[in-house]
C-alpha cells in the first residue's frame, strides 16, 4: 500500500490517496474542499480512484467530496450522508 498525504484548507487539514502499487486501484479519504488540488495529485501518482472514503462529516473532510464523486465517477462511502 502506498499514501500520499494532501494537505487541505486553509488548517492544512489531512487528506489521504492511498493506492496499491501492483495495480494502481486506490481512495481517496477525506477530501476537503480543494478538489482541483486533489485531483492534480491523483493525476501525479497516476492512480484510479475507485471510492472515497469519509470519516465524519465536518467540511474540511468531506467538503469536496460530492464534486470529487461527480467528477471522478466514483461511489462515497462513510458513516452518514
Amino acid at each position: 500500500m502506498r499514501y500520499r498525504i494532501i494537505p487541505v484548507t486553509k488548517f492544512r487539514q489531512n487528506c489521504a490517496l492511498l493506492w496499491c502499487p501492483e495495480t494502481m486501484a486506490g481512495a481517496v479519504t477525506d477530501p476537503g474542499p480543494e478538489v482541483d488540488k486533489i485531483l492534480a495529485a491523483i493525476a501525479e501518482e497516476d492512480v484510479r480512484v475507485e471510492k472515497i472514503l469519509v470519516t465524519h462529516g465536518h467540511a474540511d473532510h468531506s467538503g469536496g467530496a460530492a464534486e470529487l464523486s461527480e467528477r471522478l465517477g466514483v461511489p462515497i462511502e462513510g458513516p452518514h450522508r
